[in-house]
């Protein structure tokens, strides 16, 4: 079989995939082609429950050989949140081999163009579909995730992701003819004619700094951004989260060949303890694009210093819910309780801060105190969850001791509500399991003002006592404008709060949920058609995913001939 006609089968593979996308971000409405629940796995070549959990045991204590130029060394080291040696060894790479190699094949990938590209691409996507079983084994040992969501979020989420990018990355792509016939009257003389060619070329070398929460969520839409728009990839995973995105280099490296063209278009640097290989590799000349999940210090490190490329970052924020009044106390509770409690707070899009009246809320089932909205929450996440079996489903497992310390800080910082308690896991006994903590705090002391002000990541919320509903927006407004936000949210039914909050979110460029009292939360996203974060503020510099997202990680080339 000929590369030509393998990527003319891929193009009649994933043409039609590609064409929903496409529909999808323009409609904006729900569209997935990867399945959310684990049973729908097993067939048509895909892993089943059982397959899955079996190839991700077979990894552990082996190495992983990429065939990469330039490894010289193998490094691995990590260990599940859950208490288990992983043993995974991986290539270590010496850049100054490793990067001429990848740029060697940048020129194959350009010339293929861009549906080529695209249905490389989703290839690559569904191979990792068919594996998406094995993916959230390695997720949730790599992240500390429940299961079902390191099954939901890192594979048919995550996949989404990726597709999305690919289908912005073609859409601008496209977005200027590959040629144009320009003729220009000159009054009686011949006109001027010339032939134009436009082509998409790449800027460089991408680099994708992987995060320890969300490996392929947070790595997939700079991944497949870069490599649909004809750059070379190079993946530098977080040192506790090496495997699911090594797993994905593998197979893109998989496609690349059998495809037809040099698998070096994505290779995997590992680092070894304490190396910080990151910085180094950031400020490379062959480096030209950069994503980036993780802390504010080191983004803005990034942003300052990794000048020769085109950065994308998303940092910290501290995220608020404003509460002025609600017409479904019970389900506000519920939605809130369930907000707080995915995966232990270990979300950026987690809510830290709860701006809530001092002299309390309007309800449908009468006035609510401070105290007792505060109490009452504290009640739903008890809950919730109280019996430990969905506690562990729906908590995870802390992933870094640093999120541990914090928790156990943020009981001295207020008065606690809602104390966080310790939960056994059966399955994994050294897993380190924790409630949330809600802690309460006065809008008016500036002693409290510096623990609401600072993003507290992971269990950790902070009921927030406001003087009423306009300095609830003012705070809220000072905190996206000073710390950013990746999520907004506000409870109320009166319209002149909730035009008060969608006029600061729109004027300081924060996602806004208003009234989440279903099956909707604020910390979630949907592919196709929510907006992760809005690149407005200081919580990032990017959204996932927008045509700005991807634009700038190629530039179109014209040569102009006479005709």
């Amino acid at each position: 079989m000929t590369a030509e006609l393998t990527v003319h089968e891929l193009i009649a593979k994933h043409r039609p995939t590609l064409d929903q996308a496409l529909e999808a971000i323009r409609t904006r409405a729900y569209w997935s082609p990867h399945p959310e629940h684990p049973k729908a796995y097993g067939e048509h070549g895909s892993l089943d429950a059982a397959a899955g959990k079996a190839a991700f045991e077979a990894l552990l204590g082996n190495r992983i050989d990429l065939g990469q130029p330039g490894t010289d060394d193998w490094t691995g080291g990590e260990v599940s949140p859950y208490g288990i040696e992983l043993g995974v060894t991986y290539p270590h790479a010496d850049v100054d081999t490793l990067l001429p190699a990848m740029r060697a094949g940048q020129r194959a990938w350009r010339d293929a163009g861009a549906q080529a590209r695209a249905v490389v691409c989703l290839e690559i996507l569904k191979r990792i579909s068919d594996r998406t079983h094995e993916f959230a084994h390695a997720v949730m040992h790599t992240s500390g995730q429940a299961f079902m969501m390191a099954f939901q979020a890192g594979g048919p989420h995550a996949q989404d992701r990726g597709l999305e990018a690919v289908a912005y990355a073609y859409a601008e792509q496209v977005r200027t003819p590959d040629t144009a016939e320009w003729s220009k009257p000159q009054g009686k003389r011949d006109p001027l004619a010339l032939t134009k060619t436009f082509k998409p070329v790449p800027r460089g070398i991408a680099l994708v700094i992987g995060c320890n929460t969300f490996p392929t969520w947070n790595g997939y839409p700079g991944l497949f951004a870069s490599l649909a728009t004809g750059n070379a990839v190079l993946v530098k995973p977080h040192p506790r989260a090496v495997l699911p995105l090594a797993l994905t280099v593998q197979v893109a490296r998989q496609v690349l060949t059998e495809a037809g063209f040099d698998p070096n278009l994505v290779a995997l640097t590992a680092e070894r303890p304490g190396e910080g290989i990151a910085k180094t590799l950031a400020t490379r000349p062959e480096i030209k694009i950069i994503d980036y999940t993780g802390s504010t210090s080191f983004g803005d490190w990034l942003e300052a210093n990794a000048r020769q490329a085109q950065v994308y970052t998303e940092k910290a924020g501290v995220n608020s819910v404003l509460v002025e009044s609600t017409g479904d106390y019970q389900g506000m509770l519920s939605n809130l309780a369930f907000s707080l409690s995915l995966y232990s707070g270990q979300m950026c899009t987690t809510p830290q801060n709860l701006l809530i009246p001092r002299d309390g809320i309007r309800t449908d089932e009468g006035p609510k105190t401070y105290d007792e909205v505060v109490a009452d929450l504290a009640r739903a996440v008890d809950g919730l969850l109280g019996d430990d079996a969905r506690a562990n489903a729906l908590l995870g497992a802390i992933v870094n001791p640093d999120v541990k310390a914090r928790l156990e800080a943020a009981a001295g910082l207020g008065e606690v509500a809602l104390a966080s308690r310790e939960i056994t896991n059966p399955e994994f006994p050294d897993a380190v399991v924790r409630t949330p903590v809600i802690v309460k705090l006065d809008g008016a002391k500036p002693d409290d003002e510096a623990a609401y002000m600072s993003e507290c990541f992971g269990p950790v919320s902070f009921a927030v006592a406001v003087d009423s509903a306009a300095d609830a927006v003012e705070l809220l407004r000072r905190t996206v404008r000073e710390k950013g936000a990746m999520t907004v949210g506000a409870y109320t039914v009166d319209a002149d709060v909730e035009s008060a909050v969608e006029e600061v979110c729109l004027e300081e460029a924060a996602q806004l949920s208003l009234n989440l009292v279903g099956g909707v939360y604020v910390n979630q996203t949907a592919a196709f058609s929510d907006f992760h974060g809005s690149g407005g503020n200081a919580a990032a510099n990017a959204a996932l995913t927008d045509g700005a997202f991807v634009a700038n990680r190629f530039r179109v080339i014209e040569v102009r001939r006479e005709a």
